[in-house]
């Protein structure tokens, strides 16, 4: 009776550390893609707007993303330099309007996630099939930012703010840099024979066919 007791306990002990062995997916370490520039398409998910675009991610604190959709953000980007954030529209640049701080914060909490990551030489994670998922705390809230075997971005997600973002087409970026180490420069191509001081948003967003639906998006209506 003794020893079936013995054997019976043993089974349940080594089915328990097995189990328990499974849920916890120790952390493994992964090379770190996130380091060197690159570009990705993009589709968002914040609370009930869905959105995608092009983000390209030149270097520490330079960032910046292009939208596809929806027609309301169409054709808009957002660039980060060094903390500060402005946004542009047909070559065009203005200052962020209020209307656009969601957006321009939840890139913020992503720019803040992988620029400290990717001073990483290897990256710590959970293992989830293939991919491996890095938790981490910001002020705002918790994050999860998943990462492919090759230890390229595929996800940055924040439950408690319904946020989630997914990446595909992961690619390197070429990036140009001047002899003085500065930033790199960024050049668009404006069609203007001088340049234009001072612009608002109510500059660029001024009433056009076909304009409106940006000019509501960004608060810009009279």
């Amino acid at each position: 009776m003794k020893k079936r007791f013995f054997t019976f306990a043993t089974i349940c002990a080594t089915v328990l550390l097995t189990a328990c062995s499974v849920a916890g997916k120790k952390k493994e370490n992964r090379q770190n893609g996130l380091s060197a520039p690159f570009q990705a398409s993009v589709q968002i998910k914040i609370d009930e707007m869905d959105s995608t675009g092009t983000l390209k991610r030149y270097g520490e604190g330079l960032w910046d993303i292009e939208f596809d959709s929806p027609n309301t953000v169409s054709g808009i980007k957002l660039s980060f330099a060094d903390g500060e954030a402005t946004a542009s529209y047909k070559g065009l640049s203005f200052s962020v309007p209020h209307t656009a701080l969601p957006i321009k914060s939840m890139m913020a909490n992503l720019i803040s996630v992988t620029d400290e990551l990717a001073r990483s030489n290897e990256l710590e994670g959970k293992a989830k099939n293939d991919m491996l998922e890095i938790s981490g705390k910001l002020d705002s809230g918790d994050y999860i930012l998943t990462v492919d075997k090759d230890g390229n971005i595929v996800g940055f997600a924040m439950p408690g703010s319904k946020l989630d973002m997914s990446f595909t087409d992961v690619s390197p970026l070429s990036v140009k840099t001047t002899e003085s180490s500065e930033p790199p420069m960024i050049v668009e191509n404006t069609d203007l024979q001088e340049p234009m001081e001072d612009a608002t948003a109510k500059d660029v967003m001024a009433p056009a066919d076909g304009d409106a639906d940006n000019q509501k998006a960004f608060g810009t209506e009279e």
